[in-house]
């Protein structure tokens, strides 16, 4: 974790220390929800081993945001950063393993050090930047387009995800995406 969090910014390593030993063991078998709608996300997690899925649901159906997967952080971030109601779910898909801190307890550690308060300033501004790109690719890519950009960004998901969840991320349907599967070259 502590290489991890580097990456992103300088912080004094006894400062990084403090903030980690902070963060406590937990795990979760395949298929825990782990947040649901109208739910406050009470912890930041940071992905050890395992994968996870956000998601909705509309007129029954799921529709995959994001995945995570070691090492990253998950969690129902703007419900957590806000500490207001998630109007989505967070499951593993597989057992996973984290580290997770309390919200009160991040917020007292970053109130106390400026360091880490810009370290996740600029956490939150990578994510934000993730989060426009995947915008641009679904409001301007066509279904290949998407499928492709996908196979080059994370080829290893394809093996680890079922084919129904990655083709509800990228907004194809699940016939389709089978066909892809099958007709582009990986």
């Amino acid at each position: 974790m502590k290489k991890f969090l580097s990456s992103f910014s300088n912080v004094d390593g006894k400062v990084l220390d403090e903030y980690i030993s902070h963060y406590s063991d937990f795990t979760v078998s395949k298929k825990t929800i782990l947040t649901e709608p109208e739910e406050t996300e009470r912890y930041l997690y940071f992905v050890k081993g395992g994968i996870q899925k956000s998601y909705y649901l509309n007129e029954g159906k799921q529709h995959v945001m994001f995945f995570a997967y070691a090492p990253s952080f998950s969690g129902v971030v703007e419900s957590f950063l806000t500490q207001k109601p998630s109007k989505y779910y967070l499951e593993s898909i597989s057992d996973s393993s984290f580290l997770r801190i309390s919200y009160h307890q991040h917020k007292v550690l970053l109130e106390k050090h400026n360091e880490l308060e810009t370290l996740f300033r600029k956490i939150t501004e990578q994510f934000l930047s993730g989060i426009i790109e995947r915008h641009h690719e679904l409001m301007a890519f066509n279904v290949e387009e998407r499928f492709k950009n996908f196979v080059n960004r994370s080829p290893h998901l394809l093996n680890m995800v079922s084919q129904k969840d990655i083709a509800s991320y990228l907004r194809i349907d699940v016939t389709n995406f089978s066909k892809l599967m099958n007709t582009i070259r990986i």
